[in-house]
């Protein structure tokens, strides 16, 4: 059986996700074969694997991280919000229902022998299994029917070590406060503590740190720094949905749903020298880029209606109507179609006008497509004409059924399976399709951009070819070589050994 550490945070967004995937790089670059495991996740960015199960984006991109293959035993649980007060629930990459959180509290304990099969059917294939945690252990209220912090780390025998950002402040506190609330079988799991995004002298730290260890009596493993790599980050909390971009060639404005998911799909896009990828959430901070962009969500009704409220929706039509171009994926292509249909109350039921910049019809089913592809785009019209022939990979992760309307023509043919199908659609200068990680294939992202920058009357000499997985295996190793100098291995190697 593999041996086994866990990496949890004093609050959501400490780092974990990070810490993980650098231990798993570090892991396989000293010769073991390792493995992410996260019994739990709360996110809307996921992904689905060669045999169709839906999984966690952040345990997609440890995995990689690791040298392997995503693995849907990595994350047995994945919980999607669909609403303030409930998730769709996947267990073992399908979906398994749509709880209220009051009911899923006391449900999840059922999830236990499928979380346990899924990890020691990883652990019985590999050499180290890291384990992140959620949230934070210190949530006492949710202690009794915990499967995902200290609950985990007991079921399974793991030392642990506590992540603590010390970018928001407090990290002295928000440490010793985390191992105060715990029972104390549980402190004498926490075997090494982490402060993680500092800025500045450590040494500036030394009292704090000699202070800590002589109150808690766990020992400081490391201060890790402030990273500065682009690696896919996990959900909303994202930073990069905040930043301020600078001006580039080429502006393609993203709009910022409020259930937006699989908002890596634009990463690639982002890392295109002299472009600029934005998130929009208000009219006013659309001007005029050359591109807008409607992402996934996980509930498209809602996120409809709220940008018709908000007057995005307006914008974005006065944009298409000025011939500005727009790409819709998964949820905002059914957004700019005619009419969005929920009979069986899979979203928000009820039907309602779509945006109308597609001549097609969307009908939410309980079936989830769920499924890999690969394909050809077809001819394309327009500003995006540069696009046809194009191939592509990429994933499907969708609850409608969208049929066309007269005048319509698909944008993709795409192979699923044994099957090959019509996906998609354009009119003019609107493009739609349901497929996640269309942008993914070098090709495809150069190919878009040299498009845009012709029309705006810029030279396509300068589009230059990027390298996507030569791209992401640099950052990968640039995060494990940052946190192997930050952390003290040799005492990481001896909690793994179980020697303290």
């Amino acid at each position: 059986m593999a041996k086994v550490i866990m990496v949890q945070g004093t609050t959501s967004n400490a780092g974990k996700s990070l810490i993980v995937a650098a231990l798993c790089r570090i892991f396989k670059q000293d010769g073991r074969k390792a493995a992410p495991f996260k019994s739990q996740n709360m996110a809307l960015n996921s992904y689905i694997t060669a045999d169709g199960a839906e999984m966690g984006r952040a345990q997609v991109m440890q995995a990689e991280a690791a040298g392997i293959q995503p693995d849907v035993r990595m994350n047995p649980v994945l919980l999607k919000p669909t609403s303030d007060c409930g998730s769709q629930v996947i267990v073992g990459g399908k979906v398994r229902g749509t709880m209220a959180a009051r009911d899923y509290y006391p449900y999840k304990k059922q999830l236990i022998p499928d979380i346990l099969t899924a990890y020691n059917s990883l652990a019985a294939e590999y050499d180290v299994i890291v384990i992140e945690g959620a949230g934070s252990p210190a949530e006492i209220n949710l202690r009794e029917n915990d499967i995902v912090n200290m609950g985990l780390a007991e079921l399974v025998d793991a030392p642990v070590l506590l992540v603590g950002d010390v970018d928001r402040g407090g990290v002295f506190a928000s440490l010793y406060g985390t191992v105060a609330l715990l029972e104390p079988q549980e402190q004498q799991r926490i075997k090494g503590l982490v402060i993680n995004k500092f800025r500045g002298d450590v040494d500036i730290l030394r009292p704090g740190l000699d202070m800590m260890e002589q109150r808690l009596h766990i020992p400081f493993v490391g201060v890790v720094p402030y990273l500065h790599v682009d690696i896919d980050d996990e959900d909303s909390l994202s930073e990069r949905l905040c930043a301020k971009r600078q001006a580039a060639l080429l502006d393609i404005a993203v709009i910022r749903l409020p259930r937006i998911s699989n908002f890596t799909d634009f990463a690639p896009l982002e890392r295109i020298p002299g472009v600029s990828v934005r998130y929009v959430a208000r009219p006013d901070e659309l001007h005029r880029p050359d591109l807008i962009v409607l992402p996934g969500s996980k509930n498209t009704m809602d996120d409809l209606k709220w940008m018709r409220q908000n007057g995005l929706e307006a914008a974005v039509k006065q944009y298409a109507a000025a011939s500005g171009p727009v790409f819709g994926i998964c949820g905002g292509y059914q957004m700019m179609g005619l009419t969005l249909s929920d009979p069986q109350g899979v979203e928000a039921g009820g039907c309602m006008v779509g945006i109308g910049l597609l001549p097609v019809h969307t009908v939410f089913c309980a079936d989830k497509t769920t499924a890999q592809v690969h394909g050809t785009i077809r001819e394309v019209d327009g500003i995006c004409s540069g696009l046809s022939g194009t191939a592509f990979d990429g994933y499907e992760i969708h609850m409608g059924e969208t049929t066309y309307a007269e005048g319509a023509k698909p944008l993709l043919r795409i192979v699923r399976g044994d099957q090959t199908v019509l996906d998609g659609a354009q009119c003019g200068n609107c493009y739609g399709t349901y497929v996640h990680g269309i942008f993914d294939r070098e090709a495809v992202g150069k190919a878009l951009i040299a498009a845009l920058m012709q029309h705006k009357g810029i030279s396509t000499e300068d589009v230059q070819a990027f390298d996507t997985e030569a791209y992401k295996q640099q950052q990968y190793d640039l995060l494990a070589d940052a946190v192997r100098n930050a952390l003290d291995m040799d005492m990481i190697y001896r909690i793994l050994n179980r020697e303290v």
